[in-house]
């Protein structure tokens, strides 16, 4: 099997090309296998490359757990870099089905190499169905009780479900987002956001991510912190946003969320599987 290892902001993925769906029905399989950092080739998450039948091409996430994700920001950027340089997507304009609908991405190419992507996240939902979490209302400023720590949470699903704490963030533990995960007020679990504002246009940000762990960066749930900063008016519609592993530009329009940031290739090679 060929792969190629990407990353987005320290965010890493295993990208594979699925065109003839010869890996169907095996994704939790492979992704457990090749996402293991000891046993297999390392990676938060796996990507799969098929066709598809509503867009120009069509992105799978797997988790490293082997969990399916509707949507990943940082991996989106990752598959357009990839779709690109190997010619499957001709156009520095392309449109992925995803999980969670189709995704713009807009390449920025400088010297014929991809500089920065921009991907057109979609909406977010405050709807508890939509998260879904097990609440009548709106999850604004919400304060639960887990393992003896109180927390005041922002909760949506921004492609996928995230909740947002707003503090600083040397007085967050991430292995606290484990716990927030799994708790009761959220059936299928929760991405869980640290966030720590700066100023009114830059945010600071640590990610628990559902099915993965602790993650040097996290796009949509860059997103997401944004949106629940914005509605909370801490900050403005458009700020950055630092993350452990680089910085990323979220941008709250009419039509949706915009993200951009970078993605680059660490390395390919062939494993026997």
């Amino acid at each position: 099997m060929y792969f190629t290892k990407m990353q987005g902001n320290g965010n890493d993925f295993i990208v594979i090309e699925d065109l003839n769906d010869v890996y169907l029905n095996r994704e939790k399989e492979l992704a457990i296998k090749l996402c293991d950092r000891h046993f297999g080739i390392g990676g938060d998450g796996l990507l799969l490359v098929r066709k598809s039948n509503i867009s120009q091409v069509q992105m799978v996430i797997i988790n490293a757990d082997g969990s399916y994700a509707s949507m990943c920001g940082n991996g989106i950027r990752c598959f357009a870099k990839y779709v690109y340089d190997k010619g499957i997507v001709k156009d520095k304009t392309m449109k992925i089905e995803t999980g969670d609908g189709i995704k713009e991405a807009t390449l920025d190419i400088e010297e014929n190499k991809v500089k920065n992507i921009t991907i057109s996240m979609g909406n977010s939902s405050f709807n508890p169905k939509d998260i879904p979490a097990n609440s009548k209302n709106e999850i604004i400023k919400e304060t639960i009780e887990v393992e003896g720590n109180t927390y005041e949470i922002t909760s949506m699903l921004m492609g996928v479900p995230h909740t947002v704490i707003f503090g600083k963030l040397d007085s967050f533990h991430i292995l606290e987002g484990s716990l927030i995960e799994r708790y009761e007020l959220f059936p299928k679990g929760t991405n869980v956001n640290f966030c720590e504002i700066v100023n009114k246009d830059k945010i600071k940000v640590k990610t628990w991510e559902r099915g993965a762990g602790p993650t040097l960066a996290c796009g949509t749930g860059s997103c997401a912190s944004v949106i629940a900063a914005n509605k909370l008016g801490l900050i403005n519609s458009k700020a950055e946003v630092e993350l452990s592993g680089g910085m990323l530009y979220i941008e709250i329009t009419h039509a949706g969320v915009l993200m951009t940031g970078s993605a680059e290739v660490v390395f390919s090679g062939e494993i026997i599987i």
